[in-house]
Protein backbone atom coordinates (compact mmCIF):
# COMPACT_ATOMS: atom_id res chain seq x y z
CA UNK A 1 0.00 0.00 0.00
CA UNK A 2 1.38 3.10 -1.06
CA UNK A 3 0.22 6.11 1.09
CA UNK A 4 1.40 8.56 -1.00
CA UNK A 5 -0.78 7.48 -4.17
CA UNK A 6 -4.12 9.34 -2.64
CA UNK A 7 -6.45 11.15 -4.59
CA UNK A 8 -9.59 12.87 -3.00
CA UNK A 9 -13.08 11.11 -4.12
CA UNK A 10 -15.88 12.71 -3.02
CA UNK A 11 -17.26 14.76 0.46
CA UNK A 12 -20.64 13.47 2.04
CA UNK A 13 -22.49 15.10 4.44
CA UNK A 14 -25.10 12.62 4.80
CA UNK A 15 -25.08 8.34 4.92
CA UNK A 16 -26.41 8.62 1.12
CA UNK A 17 -23.07 10.16 -0.01
CA UNK A 18 -21.26 7.15 1.49
CA UNK A 19 -18.90 4.84 -0.94
CA UNK A 20 -20.19 1.38 -0.15
CA UNK A 21 -18.82 -0.24 -2.77
CA UNK A 22 -17.14 -3.23 -0.82
CA UNK A 23 -13.39 -1.46 -0.82
CA UNK A 24 -11.74 -2.49 2.19
CA UNK A 25 -11.49 1.08 4.10
CA UNK A 26 -9.16 2.74 6.75
CA UNK A 27 -10.94 5.27 9.25
CA UNK A 28 -9.22 7.98 10.64
CA UNK A 29 -11.70 9.51 13.71
CA UNK A 30 -10.66 11.88 16.80
CA UNK A 31 -11.82 14.32 18.97
CA UNK A 32 -11.87 18.28 16.91
CA UNK A 33 -7.96 19.61 16.94
CA UNK A 34 -6.21 16.71 18.34
CA UNK A 35 -3.97 16.68 15.35
CA UNK A 36 -6.07 14.81 12.89
CA UNK A 37 -5.18 16.91 9.26
CA UNK A 38 -2.02 17.31 9.84
CA UNK A 39 -1.27 12.98 10.84
CA UNK A 40 -3.02 12.74 7.35
CA UNK A 41 -1.01 15.24 5.31
CA UNK A 42 2.29 13.87 7.06
CA UNK A 43 1.15 10.22 6.01
CA UNK A 44 0.85 11.30 2.69
CA UNK A 45 3.32 13.53 2.14
CA UNK A 46 0.80 16.11 1.19
CA UNK A 47 0.75 19.65 2.49
CA UNK A 48 -3.00 20.23 2.04
CA UNK A 49 -4.55 16.92 1.49
CA UNK A 50 -6.71 17.47 4.75
CA UNK A 51 -6.89 21.37 5.67
CA UNK A 52 -5.32 22.33 8.70
CA UNK A 53 -6.76 25.20 10.34
CA UNK A 54 -6.87 27.27 13.68
CA UNK A 55 -9.97 26.87 14.29
CA UNK A 56 -11.46 22.98 15.48
CA UNK A 57 -14.74 21.48 14.30
CA UNK A 58 -13.76 22.39 10.17
CA UNK A 59 -14.15 19.12 8.77
CA UNK A 60 -17.92 18.44 9.11
CA UNK A 61 -18.32 15.75 6.61
CA UNK A 62 -17.00 12.01 5.85
CA UNK A 63 -13.95 13.09 2.91
CA UNK A 64 -12.96 9.83 1.03
CA UNK A 65 -9.91 9.18 -0.92
CA UNK A 66 -8.93 6.47 -2.76
CA UNK A 67 -5.30 5.17 -1.53
CA UNK A 68 -4.12 3.01 -4.42
CA UNK A 69 -4.40 -0.72 -4.79
CA UNK A 70 -7.80 -0.82 -4.00
CA UNK A 71 -8.04 0.73 -0.54
CA UNK A 72 -10.23 3.59 0.65
CA UNK A 73 -9.19 6.29 3.08
CA UNK A 74 -12.31 7.95 5.12
CA UNK A 75 -11.37 11.36 7.30
CA UNK A 76 -14.39 11.33 9.65
CA UNK A 77 -15.82 14.30 11.15
CA UNK A 78 -13.68 15.18 14.68
CA UNK A 79 -15.97 15.06 17.71
CA UNK A 80 -16.58 16.61 21.05
CA UNK A 81 -15.80 20.49 20.21
CA UNK A 82 -17.78 22.25 22.61
CA UNK A 83 -18.93 25.64 20.37
CA UNK A 84 -20.63 23.60 18.03
CA UNK A 85 -24.64 23.25 18.27
CA UNK A 86 -26.52 20.41 20.06
CA UNK A 87 -28.57 19.61 16.88
CA UNK A 88 -24.55 19.74 14.64
CA UNK A 89 -22.90 17.39 17.80
CA UNK A 90 -26.24 14.89 17.22
CA UNK A 91 -25.62 14.77 13.57
CA UNK A 92 -21.89 14.14 13.61
CA UNK A 93 -22.97 10.88 16.22
CA UNK A 94 -25.56 9.75 13.84
CA UNK A 95 -23.38 10.09 10.91
CA UNK A 96 -20.58 8.32 12.43
CA UNK A 97 -22.63 5.81 13.98
CA UNK A 98 -23.96 4.87 10.61
CA UNK A 99 -20.74 4.79 9.19
CA UNK A 100 -19.67 1.78 11.90
CA UNK A 101 -22.48 0.24 12.00
CA UNK A 102 -23.44 0.10 8.24
CA UNK A 103 -21.66 -2.62 6.16
CA UNK A 104 -18.90 -0.84 5.36
CA UNK A 105 -16.05 -3.29 4.63
CA UNK A 106 -13.41 -1.61 7.69
CA UNK A 107 -10.14 -2.85 7.54
CA UNK A 108 -8.61 -0.54 10.24
CA UNK A 109 -9.81 2.29 12.22
CA UNK A 110 -7.38 4.83 13.46
CA UNK A 111 -7.94 6.64 16.42
CA UNK A 112 -6.24 9.69 17.75
CA UNK A 113 -6.12 10.39 21.05
CA UNK A 114 -4.50 13.57 22.56
CA UNK A 115 -1.43 12.08 24.77
CA UNK A 116 -0.82 15.27 26.94
CA UNK A 117 -4.36 14.78 28.46
CA UNK A 118 -6.74 11.88 29.99
CA UNK A 119 -9.47 10.62 27.41
CA UNK A 120 -12.55 12.18 27.54
CA UNK A 121 -15.46 11.27 27.83
CA UNK A 122 -16.21 11.52 23.83
CA UNK A 123 -13.17 9.61 23.41
CA UNK A 124 -14.27 6.83 25.87
CA UNK A 125 -17.26 5.92 23.68
CA UNK A 126 -15.45 6.05 20.57
CA UNK A 127 -13.41 3.24 22.44
CA UNK A 128 -16.70 1.27 23.51
CA UNK A 129 -17.98 1.57 20.27
CA UNK A 130 -15.24 0.36 18.47
CA UNK A 131 -14.65 -2.42 20.76
CA UNK A 132 -18.37 -3.41 20.86
CA UNK A 133 -18.80 -3.32 17.08
CA UNK A 134 -15.17 -5.58 16.74
CA UNK A 135 -13.89 -2.87 14.90
CA UNK A 136 -10.22 -3.57 13.90
CA UNK A 137 -7.97 -0.10 15.32
CA UNK A 138 -4.83 0.68 16.45
CA UNK A 139 -4.65 4.36 18.53
CA UNK A 140 -2.14 7.55 17.55
CA UNK A 141 -1.07 9.28 20.91
CA UNK A 142 -0.73 13.17 19.05
CA UNK A 143 0.56 15.82 19.98
CA UNK A 144 4.08 14.39 21.47
CA UNK A 145 6.24 17.37 20.98
CA UNK A 146 4.50 19.36 23.70
CA UNK A 147 5.74 17.17 26.32
CA UNK A 148 9.20 17.26 27.55
CA UNK A 149 10.87 13.87 27.22
CA UNK A 150 10.35 12.71 30.68
CA UNK A 151 6.49 13.33 30.20
CA UNK A 152 6.41 11.54 27.43
CA UNK A 153 7.52 8.67 28.49
CA UNK A 154 4.86 8.17 31.33
CA UNK A 155 1.92 9.36 29.27
CA UNK A 156 3.07 6.75 27.13
CA UNK A 157 3.11 4.08 29.75
CA UNK A 158 -0.11 5.36 31.14
CA UNK A 159 -2.05 5.43 28.02
CA UNK A 160 -0.55 1.65 27.23
CA UNK A 161 -2.28 0.52 30.63
CA UNK A 162 -5.32 2.37 30.18
CA UNK A 163 -6.17 1.20 26.55
CA UNK A 164 -4.75 -2.74 27.63
CA UNK A 165 -8.32 -3.73 28.21
CA UNK A 166 -9.59 -2.03 24.62
CA UNK A 167 -7.36 -4.27 22.33
CA UNK A 168 -5.71 -1.78 20.45
CA UNK A 169 -4.00 -3.31 17.47
CA UNK A 170 -0.57 -1.09 18.31
CA UNK A 171 -0.63 2.42 20.09
CA UNK A 172 1.92 4.83 18.33
CA UNK A 173 3.19 8.57 19.48
CA UNK A 174 3.19 11.01 16.56
CA UNK A 175 4.71 14.36 16.43
CA UNK A 176 4.10 17.30 13.52
CA UNK A 177 7.87 18.14 14.29
CA UNK A 178 9.17 14.38 13.94
CA UNK A 179 9.19 12.83 10.39
CA UNK A 180 10.49 9.42 11.88
CA UNK A 181 7.07 9.29 13.95
CA UNK A 182 4.96 9.65 10.89
CA UNK A 183 7.17 6.84 9.27
CA UNK A 184 5.98 4.92 12.33
CA UNK A 185 2.21 5.20 11.99
CA UNK A 186 2.45 4.67 8.42
CA UNK A 187 4.36 1.34 8.56
CA UNK A 188 2.07 0.40 11.91
CA UNK A 189 -1.04 0.76 9.18
CA UNK A 190 0.89 -0.56 6.24
CA UNK A 191 1.94 -3.82 9.00
CA UNK A 192 -1.65 -4.34 10.20
CA UNK A 193 -3.23 -4.06 6.62
CA UNK A 194 -0.86 -7.04 5.27
CA UNK A 195 -1.61 -9.45 8.64
CA UNK A 196 -5.12 -8.83 7.66
CA UNK A 197 -5.04 -9.63 4.53
CA UNK A 198 -2.96 -12.40 4.98
CA UNK A 199 -5.51 -13.65 7.66
CA UNK A 200 -8.32 -13.04 4.71
CA UNK A 201 -6.81 -15.44 2.54
CA UNK A 202 -6.20 -18.33 4.89
CA UNK A 203 -10.19 -18.33 5.69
Amino acid sequence: MNLNNVEFIKSAAAPKGFIADGLPQIVFSGRSNVGKSSLLNKLCNRKSLARVGSMPGKTTTVNLFSIGEGYILADLPGYGYAKRSFEEKQRWARLMEHYFNSDRNISLSVLLLDIRHNPSNDDLQMLDFLMQTNTPFMVVLTKKDKLNKTDQKQHFEDFTLFLKPYRPLDIVAFSTLENDTANTVRASIINIIKQKEKQDDTE
